[in-house]
């Protein structure tokens, strides 16, 4: 057996796949079962369509399960602030606050969320406005935990500083109010 490029072809198990045939038909090896000439032949433009089709109901899918992500935060902040109670230390200050700044954060960023998912044949107005809307649920519960916490001024007492002074319609003065007693009275020793 001689070595190089032919050396190969020497061999009996050996299958040298190159076509050289105008047809395919022409090979001595026939198809297998299930094959079918016709989906090679199939239009280019065919399958870039149904490809474009299966991407776009991908993104859409992935917009909808990135939209009803803040749902499961939602719940799990709120089991946070449960769990912190309602007096005011440092871990309920600290959930608050958090519960507060991600949804803050988050609808800061809703264009830059959606962006990978942005396509002429998915409808992204949808996705968006449930992100937002559950994104504004989180933000009205920090708020309702600052006030179950004290935190927000929601009383008259809590703006008494900020309230100008009242100025006084009438003035009191102190005065003496002396009487005069009959000298019968200093002369008896009452002095």
């Amino acid at each position: 057996m001689g070595k190089g490029k032919g050396a190969v072809m020497d061999r009996r198990w050996a299958v040298d796949f190159t076509d050289n045939s105008a047809t395919p038909s022409s090979r001595d090896i026939p198809d297998p079962p299930g094959f079918s000439r016709a989906s090679i032949d199939q239009d280019d433009s065919t399958l870039s369509r149904q490809k474009k089709e299966a991407e776009a109901n991908w993104k859409a899918q992935k917009a909808w399960e990135v939209a009803q992500a803040p749902f499961k935060n939602l719940l799990m902040m709120g089991f946070m602030m449960w769990m912190a109670g309602n007096t005011v230390h440092l871990f309920s200050i600290g959930i608050t606050f958090s519960a507060l700044w991600q949804p803050i954060s988050a609808l800061q960023a809703v264009g830059k969320v959606f962006e990978p998912y942005k396509d002429n044949k998915v409808e992204l107005l949808g996705p968006k406005l449930l992100f937002t809307a559950l994104n504004l649920g989180g933000l009205a519960l920090g708020i309702w935990k600052l006030n179950t916490l004290g935190l927000l001024p929601t009383h008259a007492s809590d703006w008494v500083s900020s309230l100008p002074l009242l100025r006084m319609s009438s003035i009191q003065v102190a005065a003496c109010l002396c009487i005069e007693a009959p000298d019968s009275v200093w002369s008896s020793g009452f002095r």
